[in-house]
């Protein structure tokens, strides 16, 4: 053994003499004796964030170069279905359904860096992990997500230890917003929406509708006051949904506060505290018998001042191509992308597939010919039994898939929503199969103006 590891370290050294005194043949003569000379990893393409986005990424790229020159660095043992998370709070799904170990859903042969990325330097197209291991690629695929910012509301996160508050938006704290429903005797039932861009931004809304109907059916809805207090000018963003939703809300006799920020939530008191956004320095305060708090929303830390991001921190992409403004090798894709639609699964969905072709265009040294056109969906659960499945692109058009009016509520939507998307992303989006709807929209839509 000692005389193998001294023949070892005599190889390596003479790849090194090699390597500097003969370029290019020295190299190859290391190469040949698998003597690389380096300590950092390399990899063809390298994806950063094991979220929807970047298994997808993951197992198309492994169909396109190979598994062996792919990695994607991810620190989380489990990976969310996040979705479904707005049925876990109702009540209508369990936690536990939501969810599979990181190690099931990377793709085989892939290679998992189980760590935190803690620096990009696009220039010399590296990163670094936050155990010191230094990754070089060729090519780079962000996919990092965005960061809840629950400690920028006062009195939180501690605020959920106690009873009575909730939030659908994270696996720590699903469940207590099912308890505190489940828990409601009278008075007010509050649901916030943050000042900030926010993922699935029709969940807020989706979990006051299911409290209403859930106070229906259990004889509470006579006792309860239910407040929706969000941030926007507007219900919902775009005005053929709005319009339905704004008839369900004076329908049900539901109380919607437009420009109200959620800042402070005094948890022993029961009183949540909005600034009113368009009379600054004003604040009300509301007692509550029930809070669910969406939290605020930002970009990853790590992409916050770097030269890939824009000067709000989100990754500067090319709306279309989802190709880097700058740096040509690297690609984005989902929640942490600065692209101007709703950061949803369904958005992610249609990304990938423009992002497949455009990487492969630019391998190829060809220009990218494939346009994502901004196309997102948000199944907006009205109840136990309905959905509004609202579509739509850049421009806030409707987009919708199925020949009929999506703007109504349906019974079909909601088993869309609760049992075929589930599948749908478990064994289409993250094995790279699933693409959005595009394709079948274009069928389904044969003979119609």
């Amino acid at each position: 053994m000692y005389c193998r590891h001294i023949a070892v370290s005599a190889l390596r050294w003479q790849c090194a003499q090699w390597r500097h005194g003969r370029g290019a043949f020295g190299a190859a003569w290391c190469h040949a004796r698998g003597c690389s000379g380096q300590s950092k990893e390399h990899y063809k393409v390298l994806v950063l964030g094991g979220g929807s986005g970047g298994i997808t990424m993951s197992a198309r790229m492994k169909r396109k170069v190979g598994a062996e020159n792919v990695a994607v660095i991810e620190p989380s043992e489990n990976h969310y279905y996040q979705p479904i998370w707005t049925l876990v709070g109702a009540g209508a799904k369990t936690v536990r359904s939501s969810g599979r170990p990181t190690a099931s859903v990377v793709p085989s042969g892939v290679k998992w860096i189980k760590a935190r990325v803690q620096e990009i330097d696009p220039d010399k197209n590296t990163v670094r992990t936050d155990n010191g291991k230094e990754i070089s690629y060729q090519y780079l695929i962000v996919a990092l997500g965005l960061q809840l910012h629950y400690e920028k509301i006062k009195g939180l996160p501690e605020g959920f230890e106690h009873p009575k508050i909730g939030s659908n938006y994270s696996v720590q704290t699903v469940e207590k917003t099912w308890k505190a429903l489940q828990n409601f005797k009278e008075g007010n039932a509050i649901f916030s929406f943050p000042n900030t861009p926010v993922k699935c931004a029709g969940a807020p809304q989706k979990i006051m509708y299911l409290s209403d109907a859930y106070f229906r059916k259990t004889g509470k809805r006579s006792n309860a006051n239910i407040i929706y207090n969000t941030s926007l000018p507007v219900l919902f963003g775009i005005k053929k949904y709005a319009e339905s939703l704004w008839e369900i809300v004076k329908t049900r006799d539901l109380t919607v506060n437009l420009r109200h920020n959620l800042t402070e939530v005094r948890a022993d008191k029961q009183e949540a505290v909005f600034e009113k956004l368009d009379s600054p320095g004003e604040t009300v305060v509301f007692e509550y018998e029930m809070l669910h708090v969406t939290p605020p929303m930002g970009p990853p830390e790590v992409l916050k001042g770097n030269s890939l991001a824009d000067q709000a921190g989100w990754l500067d992409l090319d709306k279309d191509t989802l190709q880097h403004k700058t740096y040509r090798n690297v690609f984005g894709i989902g929640d942490c992308t600065n692209l101007p639609t709703a950061k949803t699964a369904a958005a992610v969905a249609a990304q990938s597939s423009v992002l497949d072709r455009t990487i492969s265009k630019v391998m190829k040294k060809d220009k990218p010919d494939k346009k994502y056109d901004g196309y997102t969906s948000c199944p907006l659960v009205t109840s136990y039994n309905t959905v509004i499945l609202a579509e739509f692109d850049y421009n806030g058009q409707p987009l919708e898939t199925f020949p009929i009016d999506q703007s109504k509520e349906r019974r079909l939507m909601y088993h869309m929503k609760a049992d075929l998307m589930p599948h749908l992303y478990w064994h289409g989006l993250l094995k790279g199969f699933w693409g959005g709807p595009g394709p079948y929209r274009k069928i389904m839509h044969l003979g119609m103006k």
